[in-house]
C-alpha cells in the first residue's frame, strides 16, 4: 500500500465530509476505508422512502442490546454498512441542532463549539435540505398537524430550521430531492461528484481492525479486504476515526486504547490507559401508541414518517422536552411481542426524550474483533424517573390529539396500549416495555475539557494522550441534541475538515444542492 497523508476510517456520514474536504486539495492523499459497499447505482440504497427494507438485512451490522431491566431487551441498533453509513440507511430527518444544544456542549467543557461558533457550518452543507415537498404531504399527516396545534397552541411549522424553536407542529425538512425520492445522503451529497479524483483512494467492504501506534503517535490502521487480505494502511499525517458511536469505541478498545482494567481483563495489550472509552451511550428512546384507521390511508409519502411534533412540558426548559414522530403506518413491531395485533390499516404516533437523562455502556465481551460490542444503553434508569415520565407524557398527549379533529375522524379505535390502560404505573409499564430506538446512539467518546476524566477527546477531536489521530463523529457528542442528530454530524465533519487543515470556517448559502 502506498502511504497516505491521511487516513479516513469509516465512509459514513462524517468520514464523507472530511474525504471530500480534504481531497479539495490535489496535493492531499486521502485513503477513506468503508466496510460496506458502493451506493452508487443501488435504488434500495438511494431511493428515500425504501429505508425500512434495509433494516437488520446485508447492509446493516445490526447490533443487538443487551438485558434491560426498565426497557425493552429486544432492541436492534441498525448500523449501516454501505458507503454514506447511516445517512445511506435512515429517513434523513435534517434539524440543524439548536442553539441551546451548541452551547450545552461547551459549558461542558466544547470550547469553540457554541452556537455562534458552529452556525456557518450548516451554511456550507452541500445536502439538498428541503421541507417534505407538497406531493408527498400525506392527508392524514396534514390533519396530524392541524389537529396537534390546535390541541396544544403551537404553532404550525413551516421550515424547521428557519430558526431556533421551542415547540410546534409540522412537515419535516428531510436531505432529499423530491423528484424521484431520491437521498441527498453524505455519500451523494460528498462522494458521487467527486469519485474521479485521484488523490481520494477508497477502499470499499474493507474493515478496520486494529488501529497502529509508534509509542503514543498513530500511524496507520491495519485493515482486512473483502477477499481476507491484510493490510497496513499508513498515515503520515493523521489518522481520523470515524465509524459512529458504536464501531468508533470498538476500534479504540481493540486498539489497546480504553479503560486499562478491562483491557487488561480481555488480554489485549494497552496502548493507551483512556477511561471514557465506550462511556456516555446515549440515545433518543421513544415509545409508540397505535390507532387503526377507518380504511386505507392515501399513498404519497416521502418516508412514512414525514411530520412531527415538539412540546416544551416545563416552561424553563431550554428547548423541547418531548417530540413526537408521526408514522402513516401501524408500527407495532414492539408491541406485538406482548400480545398486540397488527391492524390492517392504521397509523403510530412516538413520544420521544429529546434530553434523556438515563446513561449507558460499550464494552467488550472478547478480544476477537469479530465478536460484536455490548451495548447497555441501561434505559430508563436514571434517578429521578425523568425519561420514563416523559414517555407517560407523550401518551397522554397523544391521545388528546387524536380526540381532536380533523385527525379523530380518521381514527376507528386505539390498538395499544389500549384505551383502558390509563393509569401511570402501567402506562408506564407498557411504554418501557415496547420503546424502541430511532436509531441514535452517541457519546462514547465523548468531547470535553482537559479537566474531565471521562473526555476522550478535546475540542480539537484529538484523543487525549495520543498523537497522530482524532474522531469525527456521533461519539464526540458530549450530550445529545434535543432534535434527530444527522446534521449535527455532517457539521462535526465540515469542522474536523477545518481542524484538520488549519481553515478557518467559511460561510456558504445554504442548501448547496449536491449533484
Amino acid at each position: 500500500m502506498p502511504e497516505f497523508d491521511y487516513v479516513v476510517v469509516g465512509g459514513g456520514t462524517a468520514g464523507s465530509v472530511i474525504a471530500s474536504r480534504l481531497t479539495e486539495d490535489p496535493e492531499v492523499r486521502v485513503a477513506l476505508i468503508e466496510g460496506g459497499p458502493s451506493d452508487v447505482d443501488r435504488p434500495e440504497v438511494l431511493t428515500l422512502r425504501r429505508w425500512m427494507d434495509l433494516l437488520g438485512g446485508e447492509l446493516d451490522y445490526d447490533y443487538p442490546t443487551t438485558e434491560q431491566p426498565r426497557g425493552n431487551s429486544h432492541i436492534r441498533h441498525s448500523r449501516a454498512r454501505v458507503l454514506g453509513g447511516c445517512s445511506s440507511h435512515n429517513t434523513l430527518i435534517a434539524f440543524k441542532p439548536l442553539p441551546s444544544d451548541w452551547d450545552e456542549w461547551a459549558a461542558a467543557g466544547a470550547q469553540g463549539w457554541d452556537a455562534a461558533a458552529m452556525e456557518p457550518y450548516f451554511g456550507r452543507l452541500r445536502n439538498n435540505i428541503v421541507p417534505v415537498d407538497e406531493k408527498d404531504r400525506n392527508a392524514i399527516a396534514r390533519d396530524f398537524v392541524d389537529a396537534a396545534s390546535t390541541t396544544l397552541g403551537v404553532p404550525k411549522v413551516e421550515g424547521f430550521n428557519e430558526k431556533p424553536f421551542h415547540e410546534g407542529a409540522g412537515f419535516f425538512d428531510l436531505a432529499y430531492h423530491p423528484d424521484g425520492n431520491r437521498r441527498s445522503s453524505a455519500s451523494v451529497a460528498y462522494l458521487h461528484p467527486f469519485l474521479d479524483r485521484p488523490n481520494l483512494h477508497l477502499m470499499l467492504e474493507t474493515w478496520a481492525y486494529r488501529i497502529e501506534f509508534d509509542g503514543t503517535r498513530a500511524t496507520g490502521v491495519r485493515v482486512r479486504t473483502e477477499d481476507g487480505t491484510e493490510l497496513l494502511v499508513e498515515a503520515t499525517r493523521e489518522v481520523v476515526v470515524c465509524a459512529g458511536a458504536v464501531d468508533t469505541p470498538r476500534l479504540l478498545l481493540h486498539s489497546g486504547v480504553g479503560p486499562k482494567a478491562d483491557l487488561e481483563a480481555l488480554a489485549i495489550p494497552v496502548v493507551h490507559d483512556l477511561p471514557g472509552v465506550g462511556e456516555n451511550l446515549l440515545d433518543h428512546p421513544e415509545s409508540v401508541i397505535v390507532w387503526e384507521t377507518h380504511g386505507p390511508i392515501p399513498d404519497n409519502s416521502a418516508m412514512d414518517s414525514d411530520a412531527g411534533l415538539f412540546v416544551r412540558r416545563t416552561p424553563d426548559a431550554e428547548g423541547p422536552d418531548l417530540m413526537f414522530h408521526f408514522y402513516q403506518i401501524p408500527f407495532t413491531d414492539n408491541p406485538e411481542r406482548l400480545g398486540y395485533q397488527r391492524p390492517r390499516y392504521g397509523v403510530s404516533m412516538t413520544p420521544n426524550i429529546p434530553k434523556p437523562r438515563s446513561r449507558g455502556r460499550l464494552y467488550l465481551t472478547s478480544a476477537d474483533p469479530a465478536v460484536k460490542p455490548a451495548l447497555d444503553f441501561r434505559y430508563f434508569t436514571d434517578e429521578d424517573d425523568y425519561d420514563a415520565r416523559t414517555l407517560v407524557d407523550g401518551i397522554r398527549i397523544a391521545r388528546r390529539v387524536a380526540a381532536t379533529e380533523p385527525l379523530a375522524g380518521w381514527l376507528k379505535r386505539e390498538v395499544c396500549p389500549g384505551p383502558e390502560v390509563t393509569g401511570d404505573e402501567d402506562l408506564s409499564e407498557y411504554a418501557r416495555k415496547v420503546a424502541h430506538t430511532v436509531y441514535h446512539p452517541a457519546g462514547t467518546c465523548r468531547m470535553g475539557a482537559t479537566t474531565d476524566e471521562l473526555a476522550v477527546v478535546g475540542p480539537d477531536l484529538r484523543i487525549r494522550g495520543l498523537r497522530g489521530i482524532r474522531i469525527a463523529d456521533a461519539s464526540v457528542f458530549p450530550t445529545m441534541t434535543a432534535v434527530n442528530p444527522m446534521i449535527g454530524v455532517l457539521m462535526v465533519g465540515e469542522k474536523c475538515a477545518d481542524l484538520l487543515t488549519g481553515s478557518v470556517p467559511r460561510t456558504g448559502t445554504h442548501p448547496g444542492g449536491d449533484a
